[in-house]
């Protein structure tokens, strides 16, 4: 049997403050970036949806405009400062100014030994995660300072904060990314941003659906403390969590998503 949506899910948490704000979600298009666009949309913001495959941007924006938000799809890779001013200027045009920017393109965690490692995936993952999240935030983040507010939230992993069976690249690209967020939300708290990370343990996705069997999945939640793996939408309702209010005083914090597994 497929484990089954957590509550949130189907209940999704609710923060009126949410309502009109401009968010972004980078890695939006599927996954853990796709629930957090919907999330999101439920709570009232104009999302914009980023991703690289066309036809599953404008999957998930049609989903948020089913909510009664305003979305917008945009084809972009985030690795490419060129296709991030574009972003920049289409979400600009369209939204305004960003209030919330979801910086979770990334991925890549397959398991590599390090004595095969190359140079160039090591690279590679490096580009994909860490690089895209800077390259990200420096597209938005003068506009933030400017309004002396905002939210940035990034994304790690479990993998980044205890031995794991990804590949070192993986692992050092989202340890870095948590240092850039400490390094951020200690930079720029005077301007009143707020910068936190995410990072989630084994989330069911597609790419787990196709590496593993459901009975190798079950097995797999069955080792969490809590005794299931996770769902897009427990990451999603952590990111509304940082995203609202209700964590004003929340900031260069990496909240871990981990069922239990994950407690330092």
């Amino acid at each position: 049997m497929t484990t089954p949506l957590s509550d949130l899910a189907l209940h999704p948490a609710t923060y009126p403050d949410l309502d009109g704000k401009v968010a972004v979600v980078t890695g939006g298009s599927r996954g853990i970036g796709a629930a957090t666009a919907r999330a999101l949309g439920g709570n009232g913001a104009s999302v914009v949806v980023v991703g690289r495959d066309q036809s599953a941007i404008d999957a998930t924006a049609a989903r948020v405009r089913a909510l009664g938000a305003p979305a917008l799809g945009v084809a972009a890779d985030c690795t490419s400062e060129d296709d991030l001013t574009d972003l920049h200027r289409k979400v600009t045009q369209a939204f305004g100014p960003v209030d919330i920017l979801a910086t979770f393109a990334g991925g890549d965690g397959m398991p590599v030994p390090t004595e095969a490692e190359t140079g160039a995936h090591w690279r590679q993952v490096l580009d994909s995660d860490l690089t895209s999240t800077f390259l990200t935030v420096s597209a938005f983040l003068p506009d933030l300072v400017a309004r002396h507010g905002g939210v940035i939230i990034t994304m790690a992993s479990a993998a980044a904060r205890q031995a794991a069976k990804s590949s070192a690249a993986y692992a050092a690209a989202k340890a870095g990314i948590i240092a850039f967020s400490r390094h951020l939300a200690s930079e720029h708290g005077h301007n009143g941003i707020r910068v936190n990370c995410i990072a989630p343990s084994a989330i069911e996705n597609e790419k787990m659906r196709t590496w593993m069997s459901e009975a190798d999945r079950q097995a797999l939640g069955a080792a969490f403390p809590l005794g299931r793996i996770g769902q897009p939408e427990d990451v999603a309702a952590a990111a509304l969590f940082l995203a609202s209010s209700v964590s004003s005083w929340i900031t260069g914090v990496t909240l871990d998503i981990a069922g239990g597994k994950v407690m330092v």
